[in-house]
């Protein structure tokens, strides 16, 4: 599927697309990848669903727990997420069309200093040609993601000691007194 610019913009900002959100416990899919797959397969079915009525789509699973996180697959023709859909139009020129890719998002305070990670996934060639592979690339991807947010340690924070004009004239003080 290939679509202009004023169309996607169209869409996104109507939301008209496919949406989908599951919530699950980390400890109901934890690091299994027979637990994660049939999530990432109903996933990938709605990415084909989607292509297939010429549609986007936006499929979230949300994962509860100590440490949450949110994948997401969207449909697009750059990896910006549908929340920053007016900064595309800076990319790509008016009238053209272009093809469709599957972006794999992480949303989490533990996945890095943003709190997001965007990647591609495959292109709808790839997922027509092959949905399963999709589907284990996909897998592999949220418990490449999964192990991120599960060891993720914040940068730590620089604290910049201002020195105060009595803190320096007492430093001056002490020295003279030796």
């Amino acid at each position: 599927m290939k679509i202009n610019l004023e169309d996607l913009n169209n869409k996104i900002e109507n939301q008209d697309y496919i949406q989908d959100l599951e919530t699950v416990k980390y400890g109901d899919i934890s690091k299994s990848k027979s637990k994660i797959k049939p999530y990432a397969e109903k996933m990938i079915k709605e990415v084909v669903a989607a292509f297939k009525h010429d549609s986007l789509v936006q499929t979230q699973l949300a994962v509860t727990g100590q440490r949450p996180v949110t994948f997401a697959l969207e449909t697009n023709i750059i990896n910006l997420p549908y929340s920053n859909y007016k900064k595309i139009v800076n990319f790509f020129e008016e009238g053209q069309e272009y093809p469709l890719n599957v972006y794999f998002e992480t949303r989490s305070d533990y996945v890095n200093v943003s709190h997001f990670r965007i990647d591609q996934l495959a292109t709808e060639e790839e997922v027509e040609k092959d949905a399963d592979k999709v589907v284990d690339q996909l897998v592999e991807a949220i418990i490449e993601k999964l192990t991120v947010v599960r060891e993720y340690e914040a940068p730590e924070k620089k604290t910049a000691k201002k020195e105060t004009k009595k803190s320096k004239t007492a430093k001056k003080e002490i020295k003279k007194k030796k």
